[in-house]
């Protein structure tokens, strides 16, 4: 299982992030997206932990906490959801405006 951190600093490194959850237990994988186009922080992350006790533990002491000047969002990550992209038959989105052709807004 994985751990969800949101509001993180965007100054924040992987090991910076590892040690404080290391406090509840073995740390085994730590995650900090970034953006596709800057490549800069998206301000989340991912922390998996060697058992759910030590996730739990972390999630109970960590959810709402100070750290670098901001309050941490923690909790059990959920699955990533299918956003129904291209290959999907999803939504491109946009109104279309009669002539068979859609304008994004």
């Amino acid at each position: 299982m994985s751990i969800y951190v949101g509001n993180l600093s965007y100054s924040v490194t992987q090991e910076e992030l590892s040690k404080v959850f290391a406090e509840y237990g073995t740390v085994t994988r730590v995650q900090l997206p970034t953006d596709r186009e800057t490549g800069r922080p998206r301000g989340f992350g991912f922390v998996e932990m060697d058992t759910e006790a030590a996730e739990d533990a972390a999630i109970d002491a960590l959810d709402g906490a100070e750290w670098m000047g901001r309050a941490m969002k923690v909790n059990k990550a959920r699955p990533k959801e299918d956003k129904g992209g291209r290959s999907g038959g999803g939504s491109w989105g946009g109104k279309s405006n009669g002539d068979g052709y859609s304008r994004r807004y």
